[in-house]
C-alpha cells in the first residue's frame, strides 16, 4: 500500500506543517534542529506553520514547560500561524484539550480494536527477550481473554508492506505487523496514545507534512495504516538526522542534554545557534550567525526534495 497525498476531490491542499513537542523537559538544539527544519520547510513552501503541544502524558508533563517551549522558540526566532499565544481555526492546540475528538476517532474504530490486559512484560517474555526495545505484539489477547484486570485497546494489523516516499530518506517500505503487531491506541489509565492522537490531530489540523527525527520512521507504517482506516489523506513525511554529542550519542532530556534555557542563561546569542545548527545541516559552509528567515533560500537550494507537494 502506497500513501494517498491529495484530498477526495483530487485538488493539491494548501500547504500546512507543524512542530509538536511534549511539555515534559525543556527544549535543547535536538529539538531546535527538527524545529529549523520544519519551520524552513513550510516557509519555502509559503505555508501555514503550526504549533501543537503534546501533553497527553499528564504523568510525566512538568509544570510551566509549555511556557518555556513558547519562550525559547521565540528567542530562537521562530514564529507560528497557529498555536498557543495566537490561536486558529483548528485548535485547541494542547492535545489535553482535545480527549472529545479522540474518544469519537475510537469509536470509528471499535470494529478493528479489542481490550488486551498484556504489559510490555507480558510481550517481552513471549518474544523470549527480557531486554530491547519494541517488540511486534503476539496477539495474546487478540481472541479475546476474560479477565477483571485494567485493559488497553488494541488495533488489529494484518501483514502488508506499507511503503512511502521519505523527504529526506527516500523510498520507504515496513511490514507494521512485524515491526510492532497490533499495536495500542488507548492506554490502561484510559489516555490516548501517541500514534493515535498524533493522526488525528494532523487530520483535523490538515497537516501535508511532517517533519520530525529519525527516530519516530518506525512509527510511519502503523500510522499509514491509521490514516488509511480513517479515510483521509496522508501527509508527506520526512525523517531527519537526530543532533548527537561528541561521544555520538543522541541529545535527549534524559542524558542531560543543555536546554535552551540554559543556553541563553549562559549568554549564547540565538543568532549564532541558528547558524551552529545550519553548519552542521550543511545548509552553510561555516557556522555563521543567522535569523531562521535568512536561509529559506538555502534550504531550497541544499534540500529541494523537502519542498514537494
Amino acid at each position: 500500500m502506497t500513501e494517498e497525498r491529495k484530498g477526495r476531490s483530487g485538488e493539491q491542499r494548501p500547504v500546512r506543517g507543524r512542530f509538536a513537542p511534549s511539555p515534559t523537559g525543556p527544549l535543547h538544539l535536538g529539538h531546535a534542529q527538527t524545529l529549523l527544519l520544519a519551520w524552513l520547510q513550510v516557509r519555502a513552501l509559503d505555508g501555514q506553520f503550526v504549533l501543537r503541544i503534546e501533553d497527553i502524558d499528564r504523568e510525566r508533563e512538568r509544570p510551566g514547560a509549555t511556557d518555556a517551549i513558547v519562550r525559547d522558540m521565540e528567542w530562537l526566532g521562530f514564529d507560528w500561524d497557529e498555536g498557543p499565544g495566537c490561536g486558529g481555526p483548528a485548535g485547541p492546540y494542547l492535545q489535553s484539550e482535545r480527549l472529545e475528538l479522540y474518544e469519537q476517532t475510537l469509536e470509528r474504530l471499535h470494529p478493528r480494536c479489542y481490550p488486551c490486559v498484556c504489559s510490555r512484560k507480558d510481550v517481552r517474555e513471549a518474544a523470549g527477550a527480557p531486554h530491547g526495545g519494541e517488540l511486534p505484539y503476539p496477539g495474546t489477547c487478540r481472541q479475546g481473554r476474560s479477565s477483571a484486570q485494567r485493559s488497553s485497546l488494541r488495533i488489529r494489523v494484518d501483514s502488508e508492506e506499507i511503503s512511502w516516499d521519505d523527504l529526506w530518506l527516500g523510498p520507504q517500505a515496513e511490514d507494521p505487523s512485524e515491526i510492532c503487531g497490533d499495536f495500542i491506541v488507548r492506554s490502561k489509565n484510559n489516555r490516548p496514545v501517541y500514534q493515535l492522537a498524533c493522526v488525528v490531530d494532523d487530520i483535523a489540523m490538515d497537516i501535508t507534512h511532517v517533519l520530525r527525527g529519525e527516530d519516530l520512521v518506525s512509527s510511519t507504517s502503523r500510522q499509514l495504516l491509521l490514516y488509511r482506516w480513517l479515510g483521509a489523506p496522508a501527509p508527506w513525511f520526512a525523517h531527519t538526522p537526530l543532533r548527537r554529542d561528541e561521544a555520538g550519542q543522541r541529545l535527549a532530556k534524559r542524558r542531560g542534554s543543555p536546554a535552551l534555557s540554559e543556553l541563553r542563561e549562559a549568554g549564547a546569542h540565538p543568532e549564532q545557534l541558528i547558524g551552529t545548527l545550519a553548519h552542521g545541516l550543511r545548509l552553510i559552509a561555516e557556522p555563521t550567525p543567522l535569523r531562521p528567515e535568512a536561509l529559506v533560500t538555502r534550504l531550497k537550494r541544499a534540500r529541494p526534495k523537502l519542498l514537494h507537494r
